[in-house]
């Protein structure tokens, strides 16, 4: 009976052996640069594993909810929020009040399972997928939109949330870190927008716009945050094109991601996103 348990023993052991190691051949990968000098996971063909671009991250992992703060000031530092008029496909600015109803005033960030309809509609599709919605006092969440993040050890890009009132930071530097992460690092990033993002709430033109991105870690701070005083590095970037120049400063910490945004808009506006909770939707837990 010993030498029938030992041999059980063994084989659990081998059977384990093997399955971690095929697990860890099919999460290899190697970097490399996409059109937009972004560093991106590749995979052998033969991984076909919807999730295999979530699967290293440290701060995206599936199915976890950033929830973001807003705050939108105009260039007179008037604070404003927005609100649907009748229906979700339109809305207007309103002067804030934490009392009314209907005003949006935050945001959640949801890391999904898998590629979704992302890779139908993209066949080579390579970011851990997000689901964009936007919460009013409330808790009143009505869908917004799916896009991507990119994180592995060279870099962490984002796109930010871009519907409704958050069209205006599309012409924004997006949030983007680049390893080495110490002070002193810049890069620089290039993308074209189209004048679907043009509102004349802000600023309307036709055609392309080529955005030209400058990022720079400018120094580690110390930040006061709902989750706690985080140990922070500060990017500062700015953007510019035909249309004029916007910036973003944004705090990056390694555990949580960007847990400050703070936006110079293109008509001299600024948005402010501050992580305040990130929740596991598996337990439910912070």
């Amino acid at each position: 009976m010993r030498g029938l348990h030992s041999f059980i023993i063994c084989t659990l052991l081998v059977f384990l052996v093997l399955f971690s190691c095929k697990s860890m051949i099919q999460n290899e990968y190697s970097l490399v640069l996409d059109d937009d000098e972004i560093w991106v996971e590749q995979f052998d063909s033969t991984n076909l594993d919807t999730s295999r671009y979530n699967l290293n991250n440290i701060i995206f992992k599936e199915n976890t909810s950033f929830i973001y703060s807003f705050k939108h000031f105009t260039k007179d530092n008037q604070r404003l929020s927005f609100k649907y008029i009748d229906s979700i496909s339109d809305w207007k600015f309103v002067p804030y009040s934490n009392k009314k109803d209907g005003l949006f005033e935050k945001v959640s960030i949801t890391v999904t399972k898998g590629l979704g309809q992302m890779s139908r509609g993209i066949p080579d599709y390579n970011q851990t997928v997000l689901s964009y919605s936007y919460l009013t006092h409330n808790d009143f969440a009505p869908y917004g939109s799916t896009s991507g993040v990119i994180e592995n050890e060279k870099n962490v890009w984002m796109h930010p949330p871009r519907d409704k009132y958050f069209k205006i930071l599309e012409l924004n530097p997006f949030p983007y870190i680049k390893a080495p992460y110490k002070v002193g690092n810049t890069w620089t990033w290039l993308l074209s927008i189209g004048d679907f993002w043009s509102d004349p709430r802000w600023l309307a033109w036709n055609g392309l716009v080529e955005n030209s991105y400058v990022y720079e870690i400018i120094e580690k701070s110390k930040l006061k945050t709902a989750l706690g005083n985080l140990n922070c590095f500060v990017i500062q970037s700015k953007a510019t094109s035909r249309l004029g120049e916007t910036k973003l400063t944004s705090y990056f910490h390694k555990k949580f991601g960007f847990v400050r945004l703070d936006y110079q808009n293109i008509d001299g506006s600024r948005t402010i996103l501050e992580l305040v909770d990130v929740i596991n939707l598996n337990t439910g837990s912070k």
